[in-house]
């Protein structure tokens, strides 16, 4: 069944990348239902590696702004939440619970497989955060620009959780958007064989 198109504006045709925020808190159960409908999302061999760090209290935001490229730094820390989105390059050590016929050992003894898979589907899954995100009605400021050596030390020391990006959330300010950039087309950016 497909969604109505006003369902597909607020996931994709009217959603935009939000700098500016709105003084509206954004609640930790709204948190907890982000990560709920994400973990629903298709990961090859739901090996499900994504980890989510959301930086809502002024003191951790204090532990995030030094990890922040210049440009950054007022938007992340006027954010209502900052979510960091990294990726467990141990994510095998679940697979008994999450894909009882996978072996883990695969992973375990190929190191370069389990970090291209744990990237691609932590990335994916970041996909499925900001459409959950702003299908829950919150905005997104999804970004690179970050010292993720800084963030990895700060944020998941001794762990094998590593980042991959930051996503903003709240609720936006429409005046401050900028114009909307153009997009490829079809034909620019597909091939059909």
């Amino acid at each position: 069944m497909a969604i109505n198109d006003e369902a597909l504006d607020v996931l994709f045709r009217a959603a935009r990348t939000h700098r500016k925020w709105q003084d509206k808190p954004v609640s930790g159960a709204l948190l907890m239902a982000i990560y709920d409908l994400v973990r629903w999302g298709p990961t090859s061999g739901n090996c499900c590696p994504v980890r989510v760090v959301f930086v809502v209290s002024r003191p951790a935001k204090d532990r995030l702004k030094p990890h922040l490229d210049e440009g950054n730094v007022t938007k992340t820390m006027t954010a209502p939440a900052t979510a960091i989105l990294g990726y467990d390059l141990d994510f095998a050590r679940h697979l008994p619970q999450l894909a009882p016929h996978a072996d883990p050992e695969v992973f375990r003894k190929n190191p370069a497989l389990a970090a291209t898979t744990a990237f691609r589907n932590g990335s994916i899954e970041g996909g499925y955060f900001i459409l959950a995100a702003r299908a829950l009605g919150l905005d997104c400021g999804p970004m690179s620009g970050f010292d993720s050596e800084g963030v990895d030390r700060e944020f998941f020391a001794g762990t094998a959780v590593k980042s991959n990006f930051l996503c903003n959330l709240g609720h936006g300010d429409p005046a401050a958007l900028r114009p909307r950039a153009p997009r490829l087309s079809f034909d620019e950016a597909c091939w059909i064989v």
